[in-house]
């Protein structure tokens, strides 16, 4: 099936529509009637709701209803938690917080107006009566101060420790032990869109239709139903294009739960569109961990033995418990670690829930562990790279089972780092820095990372593949494409799998009503999980046309073969047909009685184990020693994805990673004080990296197939991401070094890097 377009250099089909202004995005929609929604929010990260006074606002212009949870709460359950179903009861919440609020920016009141500024002048003059209480604002408080929860054991919920392997042993007969305690800072995903919903009535069914920017279009119409005790075929989702998700527009979310009980209520469409203070104080945040890590090591750079413990601040209520348990799951990287140590855990602190951020647990994993490579070889007095390749999984060891407990399908690391190594000229850059001179006014580092991820879960994924009467093809996929690019690499499989025209073949998604049943898209998942179920519904229409064109060719079906685009005899080139004269047929009366009619096939693949890319990056940096100011010198990326579908789309892939993980390492980070408010609450106070922040990429190809599907395609999406943060800390702190100074959390701005000089001297 890998032909001419598989693998071929194809601009995207999305990109015409998008950058001429014809996308349409929740915020363009416009319905009859709609009233416009604007949510009262707490200013205090925890406190008592005394009472809520709505009568001044209800006075004011254009107000059509204000609501509170004393109102709504027997019309809707608890939102759901990810992780652990006995959290419904315990610690889930309401989509209006009832009696007291959990962190700052909850929502206690929803106001309805006709217009958007009518909706927030009034939730400015609805009073509420608070009586504050003690809050806490970051981990290290949470694990000083009284539990959030009554029912919690004490500060944190750590899970038990796992060990495999020897661990005494390895740390009694080390020659040398390195530890450190390694924060991931917290994080704001700062999508273009915010979130944006509308709820509206649906008279044909009773029901109720949602549009929402939302990458998981079935999960929310799940999620929905559970929290409104409504059947699912009640609720249609549509997602329209979506600007921008990164893992924090996966499933509901209080906004959507409450528009849609009042649509319903009031039989009135209504429309919420978040504001971008709103985005950053209330859509769910990312990382936000602690780690205490130690490693044993031999005199030659072997690591025998790993310990880590790793704390997650769940924020105020848990939305993703998995997420310190998936860091602990790929805590040795690419190395193989023979003992390890692993407990991890989560507390909670009055701020903004935690939940999945592009990577969602495996940056966390692969900056721990890159960063302790680099402090094991300055411990040791050796080259990084001597350490890493001494540690590397080998080819002939795939597949591997690690002891932190992944399998990895297949792999080859020492190759994609020496090719990142070629590539930046490493060799050439160490000596450049030894020849720099003591005092030079620009300090060298060169830092190198190599990683794994986990990536493409299931449990399934869902295609149809349609050839209509005139030989054009639809593709209904369950994933939700938003950037990925996944019509074009969809089209591209198809044009290859069936012989159709690649420009006439049109990829919907984002519908429940039309979409057969999905997941979603996350996780690097839409054309490793997606995909296939798109290649074997799409072989079950070829297996259709062959059988057609054996009847119209009165030839054996297995003696049909798709060659050029045409289905022809075996042998015989100069017979053909074209999938539109097949599809002319299939549609036709003129079928034999064991043919039925139609060309069309719905399919569902469920993965057989997740899947593992992997890369090395090579940064190199120049920090002003007088100010500390960090200059990116050059960045080289060698991603290893499996077999690329297409080569564009995984570059843009890297490059979106890259500027993301780059922008964690050197300015981004979300700053509660100890009272739990958010000091970093606008894009003036919290800095995402601008395009003058990065050099051109450089990158290169690797290929290492996977086995566990047909196309031998991993993810991307996250790789550029979870490689980038070690890469770049790995360099400022190697040009440091002159410094004695061992390790900075990030993220590494100037002030904290002249700081650190000043210190030490």
């Amino acid at each position: 099936m890998f032909s001419k377009l598989i693998g071929a250099e194809i601009k995207r089909k999305e990109d015409p529509r998008l950058i001429t202004g014809k996308g349409i995005y929740t915020g363009d929609l416009k319905l009859p009637g709609l009233k416009h929604v604007m949510f009262v929010r707490s200013p205090y990260a925890h406190a008592r709701i005394r009472s809520i006074d709505t009568a001044a606002a209800l006075k004011l212009p254009g107000v059509v209803a204000i609501v509170t949870a004393d109102e709504l709460q027997p019309n809707y359950g608890r939102l759901p938690v990810s992780g652990d179903a006995d959290f419904k009861a315990r610690r889930s919440r309401y989509p209006l917080a009832v009696d007291i609020v959990r962190c700052a920016g909850e929502a206690v009141a929803v106001v309805i107006a006709n217009s958007p500024q009518q909706a927030e002048d009034a939730a400015v003059a609805v009073e509420v009566d608070w009586e504050p209480l003690p809050a806490t604002g970051s981990i290290e408080q949470a694990l000083q101060s009284p539990p959030l929860y009554a029912d919690m054991e004490g500060p944190a919920d750590m899970g038990d420790v796992k060990r495999k392997g020897d661990v005494t042993a390895a740390f009694a007969s080390a020659f040398r032990t390195v530890k450190q305690r390694i924060h991931s800072q917290r994080l704001a995903a700062i999508p273009m869109e915010p979130r944006a919903v509308i709820a509206a009535p649906d008279p044909a069914s009773s029901g109720l239709t949602l549009w929402s920017s939302t990458q998981t279009p079935h999960n929310v119409r799940s999620e929905l139903a559970a929290s409104l005790d409504l059947p699912e075929n009640m609720i249609r989702v549509i997602a329209p294009d979506v600007g921008g998700g990164f893992g924090v527009k996966i499933g509901v979310y209080s906004e959507e739960a409450v528009l849609a009980l009042l649509a319903l209520r009031l039989q009135l469409p209504l429309r919420w569109i978040e504001t971008r203070m709103e985005n950053i104080l209330v859509t769910t945040h990312g990382r936000a961990q602690m780690a205490d890590i130690e490693l044993a090591l031999q005199q030659d750079g072997k690591i025998t033995g790993l310990k880590i413990r790793v704390v997650n601040d769940s924020g105020a209520y848990p939305v993703a418990t998995w997420l310190p348990w998936l860091t602990g799951y790929m805590s040795v990287g690419v190395y193989d670690i023979p003992a390890v140590e692993i407990q991890t855990g989560y507390t909670h602190t009055n701020t903004t829930p935690i939940s999945a951020y592009r990577g969602a647990g495996r940056p966390e994993a692969a900056y721990y562990i890159e960063r302790m490579v680099d402090l094991a070889a300055h411990e040791l007095g050796l080259d990084p790279v001597v350490v890493r390749r001494k540690n590397f999984i080998q080819p002939h060891q795939f597949p591997y089972e690690a002891a932190s407990g992944p399998t990895y399908d297949s792999g080859d690391y020492d190759k994609v780092l020496t090719m990142a190594l070629e590539l930046a000229n490493y060799n050439d850059l160490r000596a450049e820095q030894a020849s720099r001179p003591a005092d030079h006014p620009l300090l060298l580092g060169i830092g190198t990372a190599c990683f794994v991820e986990t990536c493409a879960p299931g449990p399934y994924e869902s295609a149809v593949v349609r050839v209509e009467p005139t030989g054009t093809v639809t593709v209904y996929t369950g994933i939700m494409p938003h950037g990925q690019g996944n019509a074009t690499t969809f089209a591209q499989i198809v044009a290859d799998a069936i012989g159709a025209d690649f420009d006439r073949i049109v990829v919907k998604y984002g519908d429940t009503a039309s979409t057969p049943m999905g997941i979603g898209t996350y996780g690097s998942r839409g054309l490793a999980v997606g995909g296939m179920a798109v290649v074997q519904a799409a072989a079950t229409v070829k297996a259709k046309a062959q059988q057609i064109a054996a009847h119209m060719l009165e030839a054996a079906v297995e003696d049909i073969v798709l060659e050029e685009g045409q289905y022809r005899v075996r042998g015989v080139p100069s017979t053909g047909l074209t999938l539109q004269e097949i599809a002319d047929r299939a549609y036709s009366d003129n079928l034999p009685d064991d043919i039925s009619s139609g060309l069309e096939a719905t399919d569902f693949f469920r993965p057989a184990a997740s899947l593992y890319p992997f890369g090395a990056h090579v940064a190199v940096v120049e920090i002003e020693r007088e100010t500390g100011i960090v200059h990116l010198r050059d960045y080289v990326s060698v991603d290893d994805c499996g077999r690329r579908i297409s080569p564009v789309l995984v570059e843009g892939q890297v490059h979106g990673g890259l500027a993301q993980g780059i922008g964690q390492a050197l300015l981004e980070e979300i700053i509660y004080d100890e009272y739990g408010q958010l000091l970093s609450g606008t894009l003036m106070d919290y800095a995402i990296p601008r395009a003058d922040t990065f050099p051109h990429f450089r990158t290169a190809l690797s290929e290492t197939p996977t086995p566990h599907n047909l196309l031998g395609a991993k993810g991307v999406g996250e790789l550029g991401t979870i490689g980038a943060t070690p890469t770049v800390v790995n360099a400022v702190l190697d040009a440091l070094k002159p410094f004695g100074i061992r390790h900075l959390d990030m993220p590494l701005r100037p002030e904290k890097i002249w700081r650190a000089m000043n210190d030490a001297g």
